[in-house]
């Protein structure tokens, strides 16, 4: 599925409405077999430049506020739940909340031209919860230097320290984003599924706990259709069947 953030004139930022837009085309038949990989871009020379700040005044209150951060939080950690992986074709700047939500894909390529800020500290609103994905995603001397100077990161500074996955050249942008998409595609997406959640799932815990974890989910991965249909392809020597 290709998702497109397509308000170039507004910078495609993160408002209410494409909050809410973004949310239903992340879940829309998320449980089809059809869909296997999501990607998300967007038009114009922005990428994504966070919270519409017109939102952000103080002619609206603080309840309006808090449902535009609670409603942001919520999409942010949905990338994460899905059971297919969700790719960021970044070409272009993205900041705060938009550097937010790249940090928060499960794989990013961006093209040479790309950036990433998270600014807010310049205008009195520092990125919180942007940093919250930055720092799970950068070293913390890194991410705290973006967040207390608001300086950007080249596409290469971002690639070198983790935020994204891929720098290419900005005409090989879309040819890459679809090969990693279509490598995905090869692969069972209940055997994807099952190690994504897993994935998230031990990286928050301690060593040997997310041993335990994942040495069970090892045993349950074989208990799968898929998984049994995988191991007895490569023994036969032939392509595997997936049922998904």
């Amino acid at each position: 599925r290709s998702i497109v953030l397509s308000n170039p004139r507004r910078r495609n930022a993160l408002s209410l409405a494409m909050l809410r837009s973004l949310r239903q085309d992340l879940l829309h038949d998320v449980k089809s077999t059809e869909l296997r990989v999501i990607v998300i871009s967007a038009e114009g020379p922005v990428f994504c430049s966070g919270h519409d700040l017109k939102e952000l005044s103080s002619e609206d209150d603080v309840k309006h506020h808090s449902q535009v951060f609670e409603l942001c939080a919520e999409v942010m950690t949905l990338i994460q739940k899905l059971p297919v992986p969700v790719i960021a074709k970044v070409n272009g700047l993205a900041t705060a909340a938009g550097c937010q939500l790249v940090a928060s894909c499960d794989i990013a390529v961006a093209s040479e031209k790309s950036q990433f800020a998270t600014p807010g500290v310049n205008i009195g609103l520092f990125c919180s919860t942007p940093a919250v994905a930055l720092g799970r995603s950068l070293p913390r001397k890194v991410a705290l230097e973006m967040l207390f100077t608001g300086e950007p990161l080249s596409a290469q500074e971002a690639l070198m320290h983790g935020l994204v996955s891929k720098v290419v050249p900005e005409d090989k942008l879309e040819e890459e984003t679809m090969k990693i998409s279509h490598k995905i595609c090869e692969s069972s997406k209940s055997v994807l599924a099952l190690g994504k959640a897993t994935f998230y799932r031990q990286m928050a815990q301690d060593l040997d706990t997310a041993y335990k974890i994942t040495a069970q989910v090892m045993a349950d991965n074989l208990t799968l259709r898929d998984g049994q249909e995988g191991i007895e392809a490569f023994i036969q020597k032939r392509k595997p069947v997936w049922s998904h």
